[in-house]
């Protein structure tokens, strides 16, 4: 395996999902976006290509993108959704039914999904479901999506009492990464990102973390070459996760480190308050804090970890307002959870995660004691 200190040409690289006839090629480069020669060339000349965005994205890249699809395509049509987090929900999923269907869209029919997470995770949830199931590629515009949420398959909606409760798994047919769209993000799109960067080195790859702490100014400052090997290391880690755990049931979960934490914050602020960058990083700090309690980890790792975070522009404390019990009736539906028991990504030493229980009253004292006041 390439470690974090290999280095990295600015030139497309090709990574892979090894899940047998689902496999699929990871794209990294720049510039991918206005030229599709490369990574569209097994398209259907007779189907139609719906890009679905949405209305941030829309102006800024969806013209780039149908222009280059437009000659391996008989059509190519856009559908720009609402903006965030909040919707996130069965009405918008029904807009992207709604124009497939007036679209007279088939099953040779492919759908881009241009832009964060939750367009990628609705676009393809869509795909799934459509005529049950048809061709989706992510084309992923956040330092987010690019790193995690892109890849691997797994598609949802959130539900008011949960998120991403509604959902299937359904893989890609590629995913391309074009670091070139990450120079218009906004610096808190940026952080929210680096969340999720921090959450591999953390939990995985200590090599990767301690390159992260070497090169956090640089990846704040979107210096490319520290983007593309931070985008590839964990699109590599991912792979090899996911490669080996396709649908969660037990290596996979420990890619949700920080997230039980940080949904409880994103569902009881209402989504959209908290990115779910922001939500993740400081949920990773109270992860480690409970680790750290439960005789798991140093006490000093979950210092040096929660002052990675808070160099990476995130929170490291929770939302005043939001009670320790509001956490547990949120955390008790949760995907991991079990008969109502919460089940926590906890560090299992330096560099390693597991799944497992934790006392509620410990539980309570990290809410309580990582809260602003």
């Amino acid at each position: 395996m390439n470690t974090a200190a290999d280095p990295i040409r600015l030139d497309s690289v090709e990574l892979r999902i090894e899940l047998g006839e689902r496999s699929y090629p990871i794209v990294i480069g720049e510039d991918l976006l206005a030229d599709a020669s490369t990574w569209a060339k097994d398209a259907n000349p007779r189907a139609t290509a719906l890009i679905v965005t949405n209305e941030t994205v829309a102006p800024l890249y969806a013209g780039v993108l149908g222009k280059a699809l437009a000659p391996h395509f008989a059509r190519v049509r856009t559908l720009a959704l609402r903006d965030g987090e909040v919707y996130k929900d069965w009405a918008s999923l029904n807009l992207i039914f709604d124009e497939l269907l007036g679209a007279e869209a088939d099953r040779r029919s492919v759908l881009f999904a241009l832009g964060g997470g939750v367009v990628g995770d609705m676009t393809g949830f869509a795909a799934a479901c459509y005529m049950r199931g048809i061709a989706f590629v992510q084309v992923p515009t956040t330092l987010l999506a690019q790193v995690d949420s892109s890849v691997g398959g797994k598609t949802a909606i959130n539900h008011p009492l949960g998120k991403n409760m509604i959902g299937a798994f359904y893989q890609p047919q590629r995913v391309v990464c074009d670091l070139a769209v990450l120079d218009t993000l906004p610096e808190r799109e940026i952080s929210a990102g680096l969340a999720e960067v921090i959450k591999y080195g953390a939990c995985i790859d200590l090599e990767f973390l301690s390159w992260l702490e070497q090169h956090m100014d640089a990846l704040r400052a979107r210096e490319r070459t520290a983007l593309a090997q931070a985008v590839k290391r964990c699109c590599e880690i991912k792979a090899q996760v996911v490669g080996a755990d396709e649908k969660e049931n037990g290596l996979r979960a420990i890619l949700n480190f920080g997230h039980t934490f940080g949904h409880a914050i994103e569902a009881g602020l209402g989504y959209g308050a908290w990115l779910h960058g922001e939500g993740v990083g400081c949920g990773m700090v109270m992860a480690a804090e409970l680790s750290a309690r439960m005789g798991l980890v140093p006490p000093e790792f979950a210092r040096r970890l929660e002052r990675l975070v808070a160099r990476a522009g995130l929170p490291v404390r929770g939302p005043s307002g939001l009670a320790p019990a509001r956490y547990l009736e949120l955390m008790r539906v949760d995907k991991k959870a079990e008969g109502g028991d919460i089940r926590f990504v906890l560090l299992d030493g330096e560099g390693r995660a597991m799944l497992r229980t934790a006392p509620e009253a410990l539980v309570v004292d990290v809410i309580t004691a990582l809260s602003a006041n």
